[in-house]
């Protein structure tokens, strides 16, 4: 037991948890059942978590110790919450609700009360409430100087501020609590909890520079914790999603993968749904439909919403009618700031591609407004993305290309390499909507030659299609053109297998059919046949 206790003092979770576990329950008091539930939790071992804190809070109990009773109660509460128990974390909610009545005089426990109510205020949409039961919270923590509550409260209102619209307030909020958390005041559980919440609400705003500062951070924290498992799928969550913004979509694959091990390990099923919604987006983009929608079926089986990512499927498969009924209903469901910031982008899109540019137009507008308000500069080049869209599709090319142009460069500066390339292939739409063929040419090839490094290949092939005349002459293939195109400025076979990906051998046959079909006899002649021709 000493051993165990040196250990859980040192942060050595999995070794006070086995030291603990060897020499058995039955002789730890109160406080120290608390503690093996601490590290039993942060180990990955809910079940043990539970009934060590069971026993703690009969123990607290038994000793007349109300308030550690109340605090064995709050957290029970929270933890049967995160794994879908929600029966039983209202029970324990009310049991130490009950204890604090009990008690009768002030304590920093009633700012815990106040907490798990504010929970239920955001579960039932009553942000008001929520938003001064956290300040109440909060007053609470630093009247009595917790660090935990003060932290876990000034998180909290940064979400509710979010939530209702005061982003510079709850980002403010935001990097209060997450420096609590890196100067090194807050238990362990606690700074795990602040950790993913605070990163998560900068994710739903597009804040990706503070969500890559506070991953980095959270990183380190679970580096330093022997045997920490609580925390470390969240924390996957976010390095894949930083992974996919910047273009490496394997290994953000493998970090929503790994996410998804880890929350099995913790029995938190209901979060595989959300790594399951993101490997979905990053294989609808990579043309996988079927692995896409499988990945969305998955989602939903476990209770998550896959939209509008499943509706950006359908736009894909051919199934615009699908798309835009389920666009209608989202954009109709009640929704505040943050669930306009995460739909808007994708309703733009389906909208245009179904022809209903006025009603894009708006969304457009409520978009910019929202990343104006918000500062993300992931949301402002989104929004300046469906801004130039909508004048496109529109027809008013020229009006398009400034937006279209500065989406560019912010997507650019926000290090998301397929998103600038989004805005290169619409900015070359309208180079040659304003008859410059040769400008559009230059930014289409450089779209293309995006999307095919981060294997985007849907995307790929749209850029070639406008980059390919309407007819090819002398009855070539699209594909065949793109390997002349490339053999005209002067690429040898492997440098044009390496650019189209294919095999030399396919890039030496595309090469035979192109002299036969233009009776040709070298290079040189097909190189001269391209520049005649106007395919350079």
């Amino acid at each position: 037991m000493d051993q165990a206790a040196d250990h859980f003092a040192r942060g050595d979770w999995k070794a006070a948890y086995d030291a603990w576990s060897r020499s058995g329950l039955d002789g730890l008091g109160a406080a120290e059942l608390d503690h093996f539930s601490t590290a039993a939790g942060l180990v990955g071992h809910h079940d043990e978590l539970v009934r060590a804190l069971q026993r703690a809070f009969l123990a607290f109990r038994d000793e007349g110790d109300l308030r550690g009773a109340a605090r064995c109660a709050f957290h029970l509460s929270m933890n049967t919450g995160d794994h879908g128990e929600h029966a039983l974390a209202a029970g324990w909610a009310a049991r130490a609700a009950e204890l604090v009545d009990e008690i009768g005089e002030d304590c920093v426990e009633r700012g815990w009360i106040a907490f798990l109510r504010m929970f239920r205020a955001i579960g039932e949409g009553d942000f008001t409430r929520a938003q001064t039961l956290a300040d109440e919270a909060n007053a609470t923590g630093r009247r009595f100087h917790d660090p935990d509550l003060v932290a876990m409260s000034t998180c909290a209102q940064g979400r509710v501020a979010i939530y209702t619209g005061h982003f510079t307030e709850g980002l403010g909020h935001l990097d209060d609590s997450m420096v609590r958390v890196v100067s090194g005041e807050l238990s362990s559980f606690i700074a795990g909890h602040v950790y993913c919440t605070a990163i998560e609400g900068c994710q739903e705003i597009g804040e990706f520079g503070r969500v890559a500062e506070w991953t980095a951070a959270l990183e380190r924290w679970c580096d330093t914790q022997p045997g920490l498992l609580a925390f470390t799928g969240q924390c996957a969550v976010h390095r894949g999603q930083l992974l996919r913004l910047r273009g490496a979509w394997d290994d953000a694959l493998r970090e929503y993968s790994l996410a998804a091990e880890r929350y099995l390990e913790l029995g938190t099923t209901g979060a595989i749904g959300l790594t399951a919604v993101e490997t979905g987006d990053v294989l609808r983009l990579r043309g996988d439909l079927d692995g896409a929608d499988a990945a969305y079926q998955r989602a939903a089986d476990l209770g998550v919403d896959p939209q509008p990512g499943l509706a950006l499927l359908w736009l894909a498969s051919g199934r615009g009618t699908a798309a835009l009924g389920a666009v209608n209903r989202l954009l109709a469901e009640p929704g505040g700031p943050v669930q306009r910031c995460h739909l808007l982008p994708a309703a733009v899109d389906v909208l245009l591609d179904v022809g209903e540019v006025d009603r894009a137009r708006p969304l457009a507008v409520e978009l910019s407004s929202l990343a104006t308000s918000i500062g993300s500069l992931t949301l402002t080049a989104a929004a300046a993305t469906a801004l130039g869209a909508v004048e496109l599709d529109s027809g008013d090319a020229a009006g398009a290309l400034p937006y279209l142009r500065r989406a560019h460069q912010q997507w650019t500066q926000a290090s998301s390499p397929y998103d600038a390339a989004v805005a290169r292939l619409l900015s070359g739409r309208c180079l040659l909507a304003l008859a410059d063929p040769s400008s559009a040419d230059r930014e289409l090839t450089a779209a293309r030659a995006t999307f095919r490094r981060l294997g985007a290949v849907p995307m790929a092939e749209l850029a070639s299609s406008l980059l390919a005349p309407a007819s090819p002459p002398g009855g070539l293939t699209a594909r065949e053109v793109e390997v002349l195109r490339l053999v005209a400025t002067g690429r040898s076979n492997p440098q044009v297998a390496a650019e189209l990906v294919l095999s030399e051998k396919t890039v030496a046959r595309h090469l035979s059919n192109i002299f036969g079909k233009l009776d040709v006899g070298s290079r040189t002649a097909a190189a001269a046949y391209a520049f005649e021709h106007g395919l350079v």
